[in-house]
């Protein structure tokens, strides 16, 4: 327990004080009904969650601001949902791409937030060695972008929220064949991004290139993490290392094709 806990206070509240309000009540949150998080549906339907960020929403705006703050004053550890007020952080569904000048942050905390999608930036906060996104249970996947953090080592992750996670076997979306596609304001419901600029693996500008889009799970510090890659290319598909044990050992397109090890 830490020294500064009061007696009694809840599990969650030591050492996430952000699950809690000022009233100390659990904060409301959005429910997700994407698929079943507690049995196992491997022939579910599943999708890419469709919001768009409101940018105009107050919490967007401050979220702006602590984003600048922190990259001002150099802080290790990134916290920003406990500066945002209840409404504030139900306004919050993605982290604005400025998040690639936290490059002295540590510990990215983003327990029971109301993301639906990180974006590739997170693969700039190169000192990043702890991410938890914990609790936030409309996350279902990440950018492949996350494996360009070298020190990170330790995350706290819903895995039960995540598709093709090793419990439940959710379905991947089923991604949309390339035939020289690569939108260029697209749909987050068909294409899981409102912006798709730069090759996952290889960082180029994809502008006058076909997109090819595959799933592929790895292990990401402490957790087998779903990821997005968003390819320039067949060669960068091929450059994709192998996919963690019990998983879908190849990258895949998603839907019920790929072949993966029964719900454990």
């Amino acid at each position: 327990m830490d020294d500064n806990t009061a007696p009694g206070a809840p599990r969650s509240a030591i050492r996430w004080p952000e699950s809690t309000g000022p009233d100390g009540r659990p904060l409301h949150r959005e429910l997700c009904t994407c698929f079943n998080m507690h049995s196992a549906h491997p022939r579910a339907r599943v999708g890419f969650h469709g919001e768009r960020q409101d940018t105009s929403s107050a919490g967007w705006q401050r979220l702006l601001a602590l984003v600048d703050e922190a990259a001002a004053d150099g802080r290790e550890e990134f916290n920003p949902l406990v500066e945002l007020s209840p409404q504030e952080r139900l306004d919050v569904i993605t982290l604005p791409a400025s998040i690639a000048r936290l490059t002295e942050v540590r510990h990215l905390r983003l327990y029971g937030s109301n993301l639906v999608r990180i974006p590739p930036e997170i693969g700039a906060m190169t000192s990043l060695e702890e991410f938890s996104p914990y609790t936030s249970y409309r996350l279902h996947w990440f950018p492949y972008e996350i494996t360009r953090c070298p020190k990170l080592v330790r995350s706290t992750v819903s895995t039960r929220a995540l598709f093709g996670n090793a419990r439940y076997r959710p379905p991947f979306p089923r991604l949309r064949p390339s035939n020289g596609a690569r939108p260029d304001a697209p749909d987050p419901k068909r294409w899981g991004a409102t912006a798709i600029d730069t090759c996952s693996v290889c960082d180029g500008p994809l502008a006058g290139r076909e997109l090819h889009q595959r799933w592929i799970s790895l292990t990401v510090a402490t957790d087998v993490l779903p990821l997005l890659v968003n390819a320039c290319s067949p060669a960068c598909v091929a450059a994709l290392p192998p996919a963690a044990a019990r998983h879908a050992p190849l990258p895949h397109s998603g839907g019920w094709e790929p072949t993966q090890p029964p719900p454990e």
